[in-house]
């Protein structure tokens, strides 16, 4: 009976929710600001991951140039915070990438709603 996870997708799952806790709790850089982990890929020989992160107020592209100047320079500290916590032989060397698809989702989303109340004033017009 095959295993439903891969144990470099375990590990990539409490990556994610360390990472957030450090992320609120720890890092005290003020350019960081409100920063949500998204989700986690780790290498199959979990010496890497890539951890994929939203800011709060992400509208503005300096605001999350330098948040994700922070994060590239507080990686080193993270990592040796994840070190402790968790049991690994190999902590893996993390690399923080901006993920902008709660953006593109959230536009999406409205560009869909304006279209329908379009539609539908349409239809009540022609009636």
């Amino acid at each position: 009976m095959a295993r439903e996870f891969k144990r470099s997708d375990r590990v990539a799952q409490e990556l994610q929710k360390e990472v957030a806790v450090i992320l609120q709790r720890e890092v005290k850089d003020p350019r960081i600001g409100m920063v949500t982990v998204s989700d986690v890929e780790v290498s199959s020989d979990l010496a890497y991951a890539k951890i994929f992160v939203t800011f709060l107020f992400d509208s503005d592209e300096e605001v999350v140039r330098q948040g994700m100047k922070g994060l590239e320079k507080a990686a080193p500290y993270i990592r040796t915070l994840l070190g402790k916590a968790m049991r690994l032989r190999i902590v893996p060397e993390l690399r923080f990438v901006y993920d902008s698809s709660l953006i593109d989702g959230m536009r999406m989303s409205n560009l869909v709603t304006n279209v329908v109340r379009k539609d539908q004033e349409r239809h009540v017009d022609e009636e």
